[in-house]
């Protein structure tokens, strides 16, 4: 029966192609007739064509899907709204613009050009767009069957990132995952939460402040919708993130509104880590008091809550949405002591009112869990101690600016001169030293991740044991001085589960000396990724070794020519 359901699903959507292609605009650049081809899919909102790597890479590839209409004007700190339809076939042949948020490590390049050198020019400045709802999906182009779908939200401390970062490319991942892969953009910092009485509309879901949080479900009801067509399963999807995508995929697991969207979670080096309301609230006040000083409204505090006192809801509501967001950004960026908003809030609509205790209670979606953590991950917040985003807030050097251009100049195959010292700013050197040295600063961050997402772990366990496994990744075979700054350090999971090793945020770690053991490991953690995605338990033959339950975990490592796999 299945099989029957199925070839009438093909009919009806090549019939549905073919008719609807005749209705393309040929004055348009965004809409294009062509003749029904292998990446021609239809889906609710018309069709798309993508594009056909099977020739080189064995993949399909759509980029740039909207999930949501432009959350521009009216629709600024607002539930995400269907996009609307369109007619003829809509090229996904590029990414989508990458989401409004001031220039940081892992933010594009200020025209959003492939990765480069240029990214760093957009540090400490407003960079990409409002309009950014947009998802990519990557499919083996041999794929037979509905495939699982791995569906990845990025990380960025919910202020930074975006989907086309060439760490998440998901090209090498689909292919030997044989998964369906999908990235998304989501509003971030002050457009993607924000608590404000003036904004509240009486709708809790719109009243809530959790829009980024909004966006994912809302990308992952397309998933839902329309994977099928691209040869996914909508009813077996992976929800996958790393480090404030981790923090998301655990709130998305408390929220109510998550049910039947996902059926796996991995959370990757983040823990459960929403607001309460009370804080969440007085911290958004905090910033449009910061918007109402920096924008000439008032000259303190006091001269700012007097003028809003003088401006109905509807008033500061109409205002807040009439301001740039390259003007808010420029307001969040020039005021660091105000930090960004950044998280999920617990609002007792969108998620419950304590997180922790529903989780404790049996009050979240009942899937299998796969966590990990990397074995060194505090040392890639160096900004926090030994270093900054820029010199005017520390004095420290080098800055983030500096730092950058050192790591993608570097040539991981070369004998080259650069030392521990050149990374690291004098007060925390040498690394060993006690109390203040980098190792030991590094690992006091290293602990809050442990913490934080070991936390929820045990509850979880209670709730489902033999459902629950967990990792740490050891692998620290970069070349000197890398593999002592910065070790097993925060997100260098990320390139060996997509099997990205070219150019990106660690490519200083690429050697040809680490090449056979770094590319036996990233197989061994997309086998394993795999196993899970598709039956809910990461064990494979890949490993060599038994993948027990939490508490217990496996050590993913490897010598520079040599898988090297522990339970512990």
């Amino acid at each position: 029966m299945a099989s029957i359901i199925q070839v009438a699903a093909r009919v009806f959507t090549l019939t549905l192609v073919l008719s609807l292609a005749g209705c393309a605009d040929d004055h348009s650049s965004t809409w294009k007739t062509a003749a029904p081809s292998p990446t021609q899919r239809a889906i609710s909102t018309g069709i798309v064509n993508g594009l056909d790597y099977s020739a080189t890479t064995g993949v399909y590839a759509w980029l740039g899907i909207p999930y949501a209409q432009s959350p521009v004007g009216a629709l600024r700190w607002m539930p995400p709204v269907d996009p609307a339809q369109w007619s003829g076939v809509r090229a996904a042949q590029k990414f989508g613009h990458s989401c409004a948020q001031g220039g940081l490590y892992f933010s594009p390049a200020p025209d959003e050009a492939p990765y480069s050198l240029a990214v760093r020019e957009g540090f400490g400045k407003p960079v990409g767009h409002e309009d950014c709802l947009t998802l990519n999906i990557w499919s083996p182009a041999a794929a037979t069957g509905p495939l699982p779908v791995i569906f990845f939200i990025h990380g960025g401390s919910n202020v930074s990132g975006y989907s086309a970062d060439p760490v998440y490319d998901g090209q090498t991942l689909a292919k030997k995952a044989n998964a369906i892969v999908v990235t998304i953009n989501y509003r971030l910092g002050i457009l993607g939460w924000l608590d404000l009485p003036q904004l509240k509309s009486g709708n809790p879901t719109a009243d809530s402040g959790n829009f980024a949080l909004l966006d994912q479900q809302q990308a992952l009801k397309f998933v839902k919708n329309n994977i099928a067509a691209f040869g996914g399963d909508p009813d077996n999807v992976t929800l996958m993130g790393q480090s404030a995508g981790a923090v998301n995929v655990w709130a998305l697991l408390v929220s109510p509104l998550s049910a039947g969207l996902f059926q796996k979670a991995v959370p990757l080096s983040g823990g459960l880590l929403n607001a309460s309301r009370t804080n969440a609230q007085a911290y958004s006040r905090e910033l449009l008091t910061a918007i109402v000083i920096s924008d000439g409204k008032a000259t303190d505090a006091t001269s700012a809550q007097a003028w809003l006192a003088s401006q109905s809801n509807a008033q500061v509501s109409e205002y807040l949405r009439s301001i740039p967001a390259d003007k808010l950004l420029a307001i969040m960026i020039a005021n660091p002591q105000l930090g960004a908003a950044r998280s999920a809030v617990e609002d007792g609509h969108v998620l419950p009112v304590n997180s922790m205790a529903a989780l404790a209670a049996g009050q979240y979606q009942k899937v299998p869990v796969l966590a990990g953590i990397t074995k060194d991950e505090g040392t890639l917040f160096g900004m926090l101690f030994g270093g900054s985003s820029g010199t005017g807030i520390s004095g420290y050097k080098p800055n983030d600016y500096e730092r950058f251009g050192m790591q993608f100049n570097f040539d991981p195959n070369a004998s080259g001169t650069l030392t521990e010292d050149d990374l690291i700013s004098a007060p925390y050197l040498p690394v060993t030293a006690l109390p203040h040295g980098w190792n030991a600063m590094a690992a006091r961050a290293n602990d809050f991740f442990v913490r934080a997402g070991t936390a929820p772990l045990g509850l979880l366990a209670k709730q489902q044991p033999d459902k629950v496994w967990y990792y740490r990744f050891d692998w620290s075979q970069a070349p000197a001085p890398f593999n002592t700054v910065y070790g097993a350090t925060h997100a260098l999971d990320l390139p060996f589960i997509f099997g990205n090793f070219g150019a990106n945020t660690f490519s200083f770690a690429y050697s040809n000396a680490n090449k056979a053991g770094r590319e036996a490991l990233s197989n061994t953690m997309i086998a394993s990724l795999a196993a899970f995605a598709k039956t809910g338990n990461p064990n494979t033959s890949a490993l060599g070794a038994n993948w027990a339950s939490y508490p217990r975990k496996i050590v993913l490592d490897a010598t520079p020519t040599q898988l090297r796999i522990s339970e512990q």
